[in-house]
């Protein structure tokens, strides 16, 4: 991504914003595919979004010096990125290596195999729960940000968001007891 990078910004002498740009790149590459990713299930789209959400930051590089949380910002923009390109995937476009790659490899392939069904079982019920707690819940497990930095991406009230995180989780464990079918 760095290479990538690297044709967009001049080749005369780096300065000290090519410099923090690139350590933007290498700093939060990996939290912005997560949240893509999250969201998108598909490995090149989630890609594709962490380009985008780079190219924004290369286009407002100014306003960089001005920012309070850069992470929070660059969360915000892969995760607004990732939402709008969701709506035009359709759900046979997903893959679902993501829930393949969870289980441990060190299990027996009959039990990584379960592991595995499960860990989809378990994404369908996410897909299924309203899309505030469904944000909310990906955001604070999956991308592991808190519950401050999800307040501020999602635009709500940190209490909200230790709400809808609440609910979500609650509804999820009510449909995996029942052994509801996603």
């Amino acid at each position: 991504m760095i290479e990538e990078l690297s044709l967009v910004l001049p080749l005369s002498r780096p300065t000290e914003t090519d410099t923090s740009l690139a350590a933007l790149v290498e700093s939060y590459s990996a939290v912005l595919f997560r949240v893509a990713y999250s969201i998108l299930r598909n490995q090149a789209e989630a890609e594709d979004i962490v380009q985008d959400t780079f190219v924004r930051v290369i286009e407002h590089r100014r306003a960089l010096s001005e920012l309070r949380d850069t992470r929070v910002w660059l969360v915000r923009i892969a995760w607004n990125l990732a939402l709008d390109r969701r709506r035009r995937i359709r759900p046979e476009q997903m893959d679902d290596a993501f829930a393949q790659q969870l289980p441990s490899r060190n299990l027996a392939a009959d039990i990584a195999l379960d592991e595995a069904q499960q860990i989809q079982t378990v994404f369908r019920h996410i897909d299924r729960l309203p899309r505030a707690e469904r944000q909310a819940l990906l955001l604070s497990a999956l991308d592991e940000l808190n519950t401050s930095e999800i307040a501020q991406i999602m635009n709500k009230t940190e209490s909200a968001i230790r709400a809808l995180i609440f609910r979500a989780r609650a509804h999820l464990r009510e449909r995996l007891n029942k052994g509801d079918k996603a």
